[in-house]
């Protein structure tokens, strides 16, 4: 599907029923004397377009690279390392100083290039990186610009051009993905932009597309314009690029959102939908925390969100929101106990139903709180669960207390509130218990009892309405939250109408572009400037 495009998950190559089958380095191997012969006015337009960004002095790494790069003519590199499909190409190549065979759809999924080569080029260790006709011809993109944005050093450039689809459509058809061969130009531009912001989100910064089409280039969607086009015309062409964002190193406490989202840029199984809907919750566990020591503690535990959100995927989006699903996780990671080792991941599972839960503690505890609500089992579970896994005896202790401590405490509120509901009764009993026993020192089984049976019904009628008020408070800040969404997601639509209009308005006047060196509008040789894609601000 479309989504499935955008998000970086591309079908199979054109031609073959399943991926695995289609094996991209014989394909090339096979095809290293086909040339492409590429338009020599797209080729000017390239290597003019890399004048504005590349600078002498620089590492770059090339991904498709082949015999040539369409780099400037006087540009001089420091290192320039091509990543190929054919080893004899790269060799022709006289800018290359050293090539590496990988297969760019052989890849870890929400990961990156599976390659060690790749791997050992290390992070952060280049100033640019291009991609050149290549994106075409990838199954798996997103995981491709993964990859990429880790090798960028902090402010680096990642350019990718590319040609309209006809370019080359006869040489290399059977390599090409199936719905970019269907797609139109203009909806490249689109989709290709999408695998810069579903690859590492905010991660990028400065998104934006280019027409760098020569003048003679022909035009699409005319009624007349197969039967009118000059043979001879060269093919449309285009870029989309964008930098690398700069990495908070140190917390901002001014800007707490912004550092949680920027170490979330590439952590694996979280869809974009999933980080914006976490990272204000995880703002607001942060701030709630007392002390530094847990503060700090909290930000080592980001690692396991992706353990959390690999069981939470497999929940009913209906019965289980993606915002219920960012509340727990935000909960979990916001408790100083909450390690995300296997015994509390089993735990998590077994309490939302996804494991058959343990006869000793989640299926008595399940059956006891069946009429809360799902928000209410969810407070609860993320209590719970950071209380395992400590090998502390005193917190087996404080478990084994709870669990029997549950419908003794039930009996005592629906005998002091005989008009209490049962959901409510539930609610309170179980989260005071917890309050209370579950974290050793507190206090004992015995002790709680004792406090529960000295509170009369005005005092417990008066706990439960604060933390119904809390609840309250809580679902209008989602609420208002749900609204910032909706007005952002119009923001994109109507970006993205007036971004279209702009492209058609740039293909009818290309005479006048704009170049960034000078800062004016010029004759049509020289560059012109780029434009936004929608999915930044």
């Amino acid at each position: 599907s479309p989504l499935n495009m955008m998000t970086g998950a591309m079908p199979e190559a054109n031609g073959e029923e399943d991926e695995n089958v289609f094996n991209s380095l014989k394909y090339w191997e096979e095809k290293k004397d086909v040339a492409t012969d590429l338009d020599e006015r797209v080729a000017a337009n390239i290597k003019n377009h890399y004048s504005f960004y590349l600078r002498d002095g620089m590492t770059l790494l090339e991904l498709g690279a082949a015999q040539e790069s369409y780099l400037p003519d006087d540009l001089k590199l420091n290192r320039h390392v091509g990543v190929g499909a054919v080893k004899s190409q790269m060799e022709q190549n006289p800018s290359i100083t050293e090539s590496y065979v990988v297969d760019l759809n052989d890849v870890v999924a929400d990961t990156g290039i599976k390659s060690v080569e790749f791997s050992n080029l290390g992070d952060e260790t280049f100033d640019a990186v291009i991609m050149a006709n290549t994106i075409d011809f990838l199954n798996n993109p997103r995981e491709v610009f993964k990859s990429c944005w880790r090798a960028l050093k902090p402010g680096g450039i990642m350019i990718v051009p590319f040609l309209g689809k006809d370019a080359y459509v006869e040489k290399f058809q059977d390599a090409f993905t199936k719905q970019w061969f269907d797609m139109t130009d203009d909806q490249h531009m689109w989709v290709c932009g999408s695998f810069f912001q579903f690859s590492a989100g905010e991660g990028w910064e400065g998104l934006k597309g280019f027409d760098i089409s020569p003048e003679e280039a022909k035009k699409e969607g005319g009624l007349l314009s197969n039967l009118n086009k000059d043979e001879g015309a060269p093919c449309n062409a285009y870029v989309v690029q964008a930098k690398k964002n700069v990495l908070e190193e140190e917390v901002d406490e001014d800007d707490i959102e912004g550092y949680i989202s920027s170490r979330l840029w590439m952590l694996p199984t979280l869809e974009d939908r999933d980080k914006k809907l976490v990272v204000p919750r995880l703002a607001r566990a942060y701030e709630l925390l007392d002390s530094q020591e847990d503060k700090d503690k909290m930000m080592q535990h980001f690692d396991s969100l992706p353990k959390i959100y690999a069981s939470l995927i497999k929940m009913d989006q209906f019965a289980f929101s993606f915002s219920m699903q960012a509340q727990l996780a935000a909960d979990l990671v916001g408790d100083p106990d909450f390690t995300g080792s296997d015994v509390q991941i089993n735990n998590m599972k077994m309490g939302l139903g996804l494991r058959k839960p343990s006869a000793d503690f989640w299926a008595p505890v399940g059956k006891l709180t069946a009429a809360m609500t799902p928000e209410d089992k969810v407070n609860l579970l993320a209590y719970i669960v950071p209380r395992f896994g400590s090998d502390d005896p005193a917190q087996t202790d404080a478990l084994e207390s709870f669990v029997s401590g549950l419908e003794p405490s039930f009996a005592v509120i629906r005998s002091k509130c005989p008009d209490m509901k049962e959901g409510d009764v539930q609610l309170l009993g179980s989260e005071l218990l917890a309050s209370e026993v579950l974290k050793p020192g507190r206090s004992t089984r015995e002790e709680f009892a004792e406090w529960l049976g000295a509170l009369n019904e005005n005092d417990l009628t008066s706990i439960l309405a604060k933390r119904k008020n809390y609840k309250t408070e809580a679902q209008q800040e989602l609420k208002a939250y749900r609204e910032d969404i909706e007005a952002e997601a119009k923001r994109v639509e109507d970006r993205r109408k007036m971004i279209q209009e702009q492209v058609m308005d740039a293909r009818e006047n290309r005479s006048v572009i704009f170049n960034p060196k000078t800062g004016k509008f010029e004759e049509a040789e020289q560059k012109k400037e780029g434009f936004k894609l929608p999915f930044t601000s």
